[in-house]
């Protein structure tokens, strides 16, 4: 991978930049992103937000507690997301990469709420919750 990544949702309205590699991608099987993408289990990209540019004037923003989740208000392509926790970090659905494929997941988070149904047959570590540590240096 050679930066800058870019991508943007589905109708074009929405485009961004990271101008770095990315310091995390994983699968995520919480509700939450359940919810958010529609899909059994969400994979995502992380950058330092520092690093990202958006452009464009159809990003929305959705706010669920401490996380806010973006997504085109156009066609309604999920985004991104950002947690008020690690407020240095934005992390891009895997699927809004222009080229996902550069971008292979290192682990699964939330696996305690893994639909039974879903069988990955990999051999990256599984949390049973985040696997991002929060600013005190605490995985939750």
């Amino acid at each position: 991978m050679i930066a800058p990544h870019t991508g943007g949702c589905r109708c074009g309205a929405v485009r961004f930049e990271a101008l770095a590699e990315p310091h995390h991608v994983s699968y995520c099987h919480c509700g939450d992103c359940r919810r958010a993408s529609g899909a059994p289990v969400s994979a995502f990209v992380g950058f330092l937000v520092d690093q990202v540019a958006f452009t464009g004037k159809a990003l929305k923003m959705y706010e669920n507690g401490p996380v806010t989740r973006s997504f085109c208000g156009i066609c309604g392509s999920p985004i991104a997301y950002v947690d008020e926790r690690l407020e240095d970090d934005i992390y891009f659905m895997l699927g809004a990469m222009d080229r996902p494929a550069d971008f292979e997941p290192t682990l699964h988070a939330y696996v305690s709420e893994q639909l039974p149904f879903l069988h990955m047959s990999d051999d990256l570590p599984r949390h049973l919750k985040t696997s991002v540590k929060r600013p005190d240096g605490t995985v939750p």
